[in-house]
């Protein structure tokens, strides 16, 4: 029989379903008192109303009744202690992984010393109404000029116009940070003319070498002359040829996508290990959706290289739950529907599973929204839990391949390569379209040899293997509205 019951830390007074589970089964020494779904959690001993509720070794809320050995552990018997505001106090506890250089990949180093993974062209619309002609642009100059890049992509979006303030200015430094990508061998800005985010404004930010640009407005035919620009793109990308690089010049960003109760088990911890290993070599990870560390904070804030580094950390969390309060919303409003079937109880239980992504790499740097990495290290990057808005700022930090864990599964993609985890076997053989890794074999197997493939595997799609999104033509950003719209 296989096992049906995992307790993280032996401190733990509960332990996870590994499947669907019957009233009356005995596992770990407990008898169930009611059916327990796969991913869901079982009291192993008795728990205090009132009492916390561990998981990981660490709080995930606290007992609204007591309950019983054997007892389902969920919404309906614990409720979140995440308070609005948090005080904390900078106690380093961490030591500086041993340095390793994992394994080369085929990347194109660009003339600032970045390398990307991919050499293709990106077509970036400053505002929304030319959204779609910067899509026909993409359309037609791939069918015309198929094979002389990686690829050639128009990353739509409904904003540019009737922004004001940081709002107009977030939207800005994404696209921005977007055109200054080492994976682009060649950006075509496509404007209106009449905007908010005039063109000009972000000419001053950006530095790509291989640029061309056309006001809407201004052009006769707007596609055609738009596609004879990208051709002339296309002309210098070309020169561009795969070397071989250290795994210190990837950057790595994390997300969790449609968490479960396996997420972090299985395919959290293993993206930990990636982090770890892309660090050790001196290489970059970001880890972002500041909201779902929320409850588990202070275990980043311990590893943070600096007070200095410290003190960011914390204004950024204190900050973001600021943003919530200021809209009238608790901080714990999480984990969503999806988190919720698949056994996540709190906010904090989310949390703890997810920075698990973040290894234990040591903490070199805090991003604002928009901003690029700029160190080594594991740098935390200003962004909410949304998919599509934290992948898009993973892209536009500087990551050249996202790691995107998910218990539920999605076929989204995002402008640069992004590996999709599943974290338990099921989803992985249901949805192979849309999965890159299975990460449920981890309780099965060794957790080391995993973390070899995937390795191993990453470093193939760095070097120009398709992803699962790829393959399907899913490429998509989105802009993280704030302010006030005219």
């Amino acid at each position: 029989m296989t096992l049906a019951l995992f307790q993280i830390d032996p401190r733990d007074p509960v332990a996870t379903a590994l499947r669907p589970l019957q009233a009356g089964e005995t596992a770990l020494g407990v008898t169930l008192a009611a059916d327990i779904p796969q991913g869901h959690k079982v009291a192993l001993r008795a728990i205090k109303a009132g009492a916390p509720v561990h998981k990981f070794g660490f709080p995930i809320g606290r007992a609204t009744r007591a309950i019983a050995p054997g007892e389902h552990v969920h919404t309906h018997n614990v409720a979140t202690a995440l308070a609005a505001t948090g005080s904390y106090a900078y106690q380093p506890a961490f030591e500086a992984a041993p340095m390793h250089a994992g394994p080369t990949f085929l990347g194109y180093r660009r003339a600032d010393g970045r390398v990307g993974t991919r050499n293709e062209i990106w077509i970036l619309p400053t505002v929304g109404c030319v959204g779609r002609t910067a899509e026909k642009i993409a359309e037609r100059a791939a069918r015309r000029f198929e094979g002389r890049v990686d690829g050639i992509h128009a990353f739509a979006h409904p904003f540019g116009c009737s922004q004001l303030g940081d709002d107009l200015e977030g939207t800005r430094a994404i696209l921005t940070a977007l055109a200054n990508h080492p994976n682009a061998g060649g950006v075509l800005l496509v404007g209106l003319g009449c905007e908010s985010n005039q063109m000009r404004g972000m000419l001053e930010g950006i530095s790509q070498p291989n640029l061309r640009t056309i006001g809407a407005q201004a052009a006769g035919d707007e596609v055609e002359e738009g596609i004879a620009l990208v051709e002339q793109l296309i002309e210098q990308a070309e020169q561009a040829v795969r070397t071989e690089e250290p795994l210190a010049s990837l950057v790595l960003g994390v997300k969790c996508g449609g968490s479960d109760g396996f997420s972090g088990l299985t395919a959290n911890p293993l993206v930990g290990r990636m982090s770890d290993a892309v660090t050790a070599a001196g290489g970059t990870a970001i880890l972002t959706e500041i909201p779902e560390i929320f409850g588990a904070e202070q275990l980043l804030m311990a590893r943070a290289e600096s007070e200095p580094v410290f003190g960011k950390i914390v204004d950024l969390v204190n900050g973001f739950k600021a943003y919530f309060t200021r809209h009238g919303e608790p901080v714990s409003e999480n984990p969503s529907p999806g988190n919720l079937a698949g056994g996540i109880t709190t906010l904090e239980e989310k949390s703890l599973g997810a920075v698990q992504k973040a290894g234990h790499a040591t903490v070199t740097d805090v991003l604002g929204y928009g901003q690029r990495v700029e160190r080594a290290g594991l740098a935390l990057l200003e962004a909410p839990g949304n998919d599509a808005v934290s992948s898009t700022a993973l892209a536009a930090a500087g990551a050249t391949v996202i790691l995107f864990t998910t218990g539920r599964g999605t076929p989204l993609g995002f402008p640069v390569p992004t590996i999709k985890i599943a974290s338990n076997s099921d989803l992985a053989a249901r949805k192979p379209g849309w999965i890159d890794f299975d990460a449920g074999q981890v309780l099965a197997e060794d957790m080391n040899a995993a973390a070899d493939t995937l390795l191993g595997r990453i470093a193939a799609i760095a070097s120009g293997s398709p992803t699962a999104a790829e393959r399907n033509g899913e490429r998509e950003i989105a802009i993280w509205k704030r302010g006030v719209t005219l």
